[in-house]
């Protein structure tokens, strides 16, 4: 089993819900990012999701491109974000990473020598979000020969004809976006979700985690409720960018983490 597989099979046990966080590699300096990523399981966390910066992040609203922003001028780079995963494997083998991003830095560094390098570093998923599912050769197949997981994102839009191109190759669990538009742009509204996560659940036969828009632990746990767990990646990037200590930072993230345990 994967770690993704086994965290989930665990939390499933244990009778809880996953709470999944993403922070930006190398956001607001590789130094700082490194020592939040470090102290995430410790606040609760099981899924560790971490963004790839780059150039042009079409998908994502304005908190997370400024992150990226301040992640590159900071000299981040892949090598780099792989470089920060293999430091955490020194002292943490069983959290789960998923690199969330963008095609166009992999396929710079050569898709072959990125999955590589990937595996070896310690990741164990990818979520690429300008990558569709008939791309898959591209990418997503070549992933899951290295065994890493390649997640698909699912959508308010994605209705039962596309669903099935969608799910073809997924594993690991799927994301549920809660809304549609950029990350961090809006609020969902549970009461229209729980169908939806029913209805991918059902095809894919894969936990299913609800993100984007959830900011609160009375949200985290309102939606992880309906789904396997939550994702919060905006409103902790966020909290990062405000200068805090990483220490009042993971205080916040812990906070989420109760929520989405409470579900």
């Amino acid at each position: 089993m994967s770690r993704i597989e086994k965290r989930f099979a665990r939390l499933g046990e244990e009778g809880r819900k996953a709470f999944v966080a993403y922070i930006m590699a190398g956001d607001p300096d590789p130094a700082r990012s490194a020592a939040l990523m470090v102290g995430l399981p410790e606040a609760g966390v099981d899924v560790i999701e971490l963004g790839m910066p780059f150039t042009d992040p079409m998908a994502d609203g304005p908190t997370i491109q400024l992150a990226g922003q301040r992640a590159l001028e900071a000299g981040q780079t892949l090598a780099g974000t792989l470089s920060m995963v293999r430091d955490f494997r020194r002292h943490d083998d069983e959290t789960p990473i998923v690199l969330m991003g963008y095609y166009n830095p992999i396929y710079a560094r050569g898709v072959e020598r990125f999955l590589s390098e990937a595996a070896e570093a310690g990741i164990d998923g990818l979520i690429v979000v300008d990558l569709p599912p008939e791309e898959d050769e591209e990418l997503c197949l070549p992933a899951r020969a290295h065994g890493i997981d390649f997640i698909r994102l699912a959508t308010p839009t994605t209705d039962d004809e596309r669903l099935p191109a969608v799910l073809a190759n997924t594993s690991g669990f799927v994301y549920y976006v809660s809304i549609t538009g950029i990350t961090g742009a809006a609020t969902a509204q549970s009461a229209e979700i729980g169908p939806e996560v029913e209805r991918i659940r059902a095809a894919s036969g894969l936990p299913v985690v609800v993100g984007f828009g959830i900011r609160t632990p009375e949200a985290a746990a309102e939606f992880a409720a309906i789904g396997d767990g939550c994702v919060v990646g905006s409103a902790i990037v966020a909290e990062n960018a405000s200068g805090k200590p990483v220490e009042e930072v993971l205080a916040f993230v812990r906070s989420l983490a109760e929520g989405t345990h409470r579900a």
